[in-house]
C-alpha cells in the first residue's frame, strides 16, 4: 500500500487529505474530539513539508443536502487549537468559494472544506455519480492522502473514487490502525481474550467467525448476551433479545467447544423496572432475571458486579486484548460498572490491549479514561470490526 513516503515532493503542492472528523456534538460543542486529534499526525506531517492542504471530511448522516447541524466548522475551530495555528473554512465542498479559498492558501496553511455529505455525489449509490462528485474534488488538489480509517469500508466518492484521479497514499493513521489489527489477525501473543458487546449479535456474526478459530476466549456482554442466555434455556424477561439468532448462538457454543475456545458468559446481570436514569434496579443470577419485583417486565441493562470481576480477571491474564462493544447502557451511571471494570483492566495488560472504536471509544472517555492508558484506541469500529472479519476494504484497496 503507498504511504506517505512514496509521494514526491510536497512544498507548494496542494495535497487533499480524506480524514474522519465524524465526531459527536452538542449543538456546536464538540462532546469527543478523539477522531480530530488522531488526525493530527499526518496533517503535521504534510504542513511541515511545505504542502496545501485541504481537509475534507462528513459528519453525520445530512441525506445530501446542507443542514447547519452538520456542519464542520465547529471542527475546523477545533482542529486549529491541535495544530496551534489558524485553520481556514468555506462552507462549500466543490465550487467557486471552494476554488477561491483552495487557491489563496500557501505553503504550511490549512483548510476544510464543507461536510462531504452535503452533496448526494458522496455516498450515491451508482458510479457515475460518485465519480462526477471525485471529479470535482480532484480539481482542488495535486495529491490526495487518505486518512479517515473509520471510512475506508465505505465505497463512496472520496474514500474510493477520489484516490483513482491523482496520486494517492495512505496517511499515517491508517498505516497505524493497520500494523495494530494486523497483529491482532496474523500473529497475535496468547492468551488472546476478545470482549464483545452493544446490543445485538447480527452486529458480530462475522467477526465471532472469522476469530473463533484464532482466539483463546470470547467473554460477551451488551445487549447481545441476551440471546446466548436465551439460548442456554434462561428467561430474559424484557431484555433485547434477537429471537432469530438464538440457533446461531447456539451453533458459535457448539463451534468454540469443539476449537477448544471458552465463550464466557456473565454469571450476574443487573436489572432494571424500566429504561431509565431513575430506575429500581436489582442484581441478580443471570439464570433467574425474571425472579424479581419486576417479573417479565425487567430489562437487564448491565452485567453484574460478580460478571465484571470475571471479565476482568480474564482480561487481565491475556498477552492480547481486543475489546468492541459496551457491557452495558455506559451512558446511565447505574448500568455504567461493568464497561468501567471491562476499560479498567484492559488498562492493566501485559500486551496489546484495543479497544475497537465506536461506542467503547466513546465509553472510555466518558468514564474518565484517557487515550494513552491502553494499546490503541480505533478510530473506525465498523471497520475495525470488518477488517477483523476478513472482509475487503474498498478504501484501502484502492491505495495498492
Amino acid at each position: 500500500m503507498r504511504t506517505l513516503k512514496d509521494l514526491p515532493e510536497l512544498s507548494g503542492t496542494r495535497v487533499i487529505v480524506r480524514c474522519d472528523l465524524n465526531v459527536p456534538l452538542d449543538g456546536k460543542t464538540i462532546t469527543d474530539d478523539g477522531r480530530v486529534r488522531a488526525s493530527v499526525p499526518t496533517l503535521m506531517y504534510l504542513i511541515e513539508r511545505g504542502a496545501k492542504v485541504i481537509v475534507i471530511s462528513h459528519l453525520g448522516r445530512p441525506e445530501g443536502a446542507p443542514d447547519p447541524q452538520y456542519s464542520l466548522e465547529p471542527v475546523a475551530k477545533r482542529l486549529g487549537e491541535l495544530l496551534g495555528k489558524p485553520v481556514g473554512f468555506v462552507e462549500e465542498t466543490v465550487g467557486a468559494k471552494a476554488s477561491r479559498a483552495v487557491s489563496e492558501l500557501g505553503s504550511g496553511e490549512v483548510l476544510v472544506l464543507e461536510n462531504l455529505r452535503f452533496n448526494p455525489g458522496e455516498t450515491a449509490k451508482d458510479d457515475a455519480g460518485r465519480e462526477e462528485f471525485a471529479k470535482d474534488l480532484s480539481e482542488l488538489g495535486d495529491v490526495f492522502v487518505s486518512d479517515g480509517f473509520g471510512v475506508v469500508h465505505r465505497k463512496q466518492a472520496s474514500v474510493y473514487d477520489l484516490p483513482k484521479l491523482l496520486p494517492s497514499a495512505a496517511g499515517l493513521l491508517i498505516e497505524a490502525e493497520l500494523k495494530v489489527l494486523e497483529r491482532l489477525t496474523d500473529s497475535p501473543e496468547k492468551p488472546y481474550v476478545v470482549v464483545l458487546g452493544g446490543s445485538k449479535v447480527s452486529d458480530k456474526l462475522g467477526v465471532i467467525d472469522h476469530l473463533l478459530p484464532r482466539v483463546n476466549k470470547i467473554l460477551v456482554g451488551g445487549g447481545m448476551v441476551f440471546t446466548f442466555l436465551t439460548a442456554l434455556g434462561n428467561k430474559v424477561g424484557s431484555s433485547l433479545l434477537e429471537k432469530d439468532q438464538i440457533e446461531t448462538c447456539l451453533g458459535y457454543l457448539a463451534k468454540a467447544k469443539e476449537l477448544g475456545v471458552e465463550i464466557v458468559l456473565p454469571t450476574d446481570i443487573v436489572v432494571a423496572s424500566k429504561f431509565g436514569a431513575d430506575a429500581e434496579v436489582q442484581i441478580t443470577s443471570a439464570s433467574t432475571m425474571e425472579e424479581t419485583p419486576f417479573g417479565d417486565k425487567g430489562l437487564g441493562l448491565d452485567i453484574g458486579p460478580d460478571s465484571a470481576k470475571l471479565f476482568a480477571d480474564n482480561i487481565r491474564s491475556a498477552k492480547t486484548v481486543f475489546w468492541n462493544g459496551p457491557m452495558g447502557v455506559f451512558e446511565m451511571d447505574k448500568f455504567a460498572n461493568g464497561t468501567r471494570e471491562v476499560a479498567k483492566a484492559l488498562t492493566e495488560v501485559h500486551g496489546l490491549s484495543v479497544v475497537g472504536g465506536g461506542d467503547s471509544a466513546a465509553a472510555v472517555r466518558q468514564l474518565g479514561f484517557e487515550d494513552n492508558q491502553f494499546g490503541h484506541i480505533s478510530t473506525g469500529g465498523g471497520a475495525s470490526l470488518e477488517y477483523l472479519e476478513g472482509k475487503t476494504m474498498p478504501g484501502l484497496e484502492v491505495l495498492k
